[in-house]
């Protein structure tokens, strides 16, 4: 998971950009993500969240009208970003309220990564090795709680969340945190989803009453292949559907800020996390 070790090997296998070009540009210019046809016209606005440890600095962006089935993201270790603000908004435009936090704001507020994804891992690791199991729980449980508390937020409907890179192992606590909300759960080239520590995350699933989708990038699955057999394994025992697949694409792959953003397969992965929540919030 974002590990210096590999990080830099990875660049060189599935970079599909030349970040000269991308810094010419801004990049802004990186980031546009497409807006579907029949997109819902939406607002957006930063907000304060009051969690057991402080103050969480978010973006929250939902429907201009009615209510809506929420879903909380949590970004990779680069952190909230305009690139994690306009994936929140494309999903609002489906129809969702959507908060997006700042997993880092007992150390700053965002921007948490000077230069987005390209920022060196050696910065941010730091920021991501604050955060813990329960830390992880505890923020879970205060973020769904002010989603339930807003307007536009339709409790009669469970909840959604997804995760990328480290945020993956947090969608699995936060599952397992509020097994009566959440009802559908989506990770993208999460790490450390499988451990043999005794806090792992999959060991965490027969807590849980929501289907997922779980989308591996193919470097992950090389480093540890015998992890989707055991998630496989685990949801299929505690009666979870769970959609498991190796996408081909490398870790990363699903920002459209990163250096190893794969339009097709990050449409892809879109398309199917589209799908499991149209089945699975209502």
């Amino acid at each position: 998971m974002c590990d210096q070790d590999h990080f830099e090997d990875d660049l060189k296998r599935y970079s599909r950009r030349d970040l000269g070009a991308i810094a010419a540009a801004g990049f802004g210019a990186a980031m546009m993500l497409p807006r579907a046809a029949d997109a819902a016209e939406v607002s957006s606005n930063d907000v304060l969240i009051e969690t057991a440890d402080g103050e969480c600095d978010a973006f929250f962006v939902t429907p201009t009208s009615g209510k809506h089935p929420a879903v909380l993201i949590w970004p990779d270790i680069f952190g909230l970003r305009p690139a994690f603000r306009q994936m929140g908004q494309r999903l609002a435009e489906s129809g969702y309220s959507v908060l997006v936090v700042n997993p880092f704001y007992r150390k700053q507020k965002a921007p948490t990564a000077e230069k987005g994804a390209n920022t060196p891992i050696s910065d941010v690791r730091p920021l991501a090795r604050s955060l813990t199991p329960t830390t992880h729980t505890t923020d879970a449980k205060a973020f769904i709680a002010w989603l339930d508390s807003q307007s536009q937020v339709d409790t009669s409907k469970p909840v959604g969340t997804t995760g990328y890179c480290m945020g993956g192992p947090i969608v699995f606590r936060t599952a397992a945190a509020v097994p009566d909300r959440i009802g559908a759960a989506a990770t993208f080239h999460g790490g450390g989803l499988v451990t043999d520590q005794p806090d792992s995350p999959h060991r965490l699933i027969p807590q849980m009453d929501a289907q997922f989708l779980i989308a591996i990038a193919e470097n992950d699955d090389e480093r540890d292949p015998d992890a989707k057999q055991v998630l496989k394994k685990d949801f299929a025992e505690a009666g979870l559907k769970a959609e498991i697949e190796v996408y081909p694409a490398g870790h990363g792959w699903c920002p459209p800020d990163t250096r190893v953003h794969n339009y097709e397969q990050a449409e892809k992965a879109w398309a199917r996390m589209l799908a499991l929540f149209e089945s699975s919030l209502v």
